[in-house]
């Protein structure tokens, strides 16, 4: 069984930083896109930050310049280095990825982890 999992949420003081992670695991093939998405209470999921295999990235307006997103091929896993914390940016982040097992492709989601910014 495939499966994406996040980990690295937290509490954050305004300014600080945090790194969130994201792990595939089971039996894949191939993993195309790999993405963050958040969603803060009352509003939309949103687009945080994509990359792809070859490392093409794209960021949120909102975010560019202080989030980073970075993968580990070889660990099936990707990264979002945030730092510079604001209380806007307190929201579930999920992540998803474009994966291609036996027999199937499909973007799988995580469960999400929470990242709380305040003092």
């Amino acid at each position: 069984q495939v499966q994406v999992v996040e980990s690295g949420g937290g509490l954050v003081q305004p300014g600080g930083s945090l790194r969130l992670s994201c792990a595939a695991s089971g039996s894949i093939v191939s993993i195309y896109h790999m993405g963050w998405y958040r969603q803060a209470p009352g509003k939309q999921r949103e687009l945080v930050a994509v990359i792809t295999t070859g490392g093409n990235t794209n960021y949120a307006g909102s975010v560019k310049g202080r989030f980073t997103i970075f993968r580990d091929n070889a660990k099936n896993t990707v990264y979002l280095q945030m730092n510079s914390l604001k209380p806007d940016d307190t929201a579930v982040y999920y992540c998803n990825a474009d994966i291609r097992s036996v027999g199937w492709r499909n973007t799988l989601w995580g469960q999400g982890t929470q990242v709380t910014v305040s003092s």
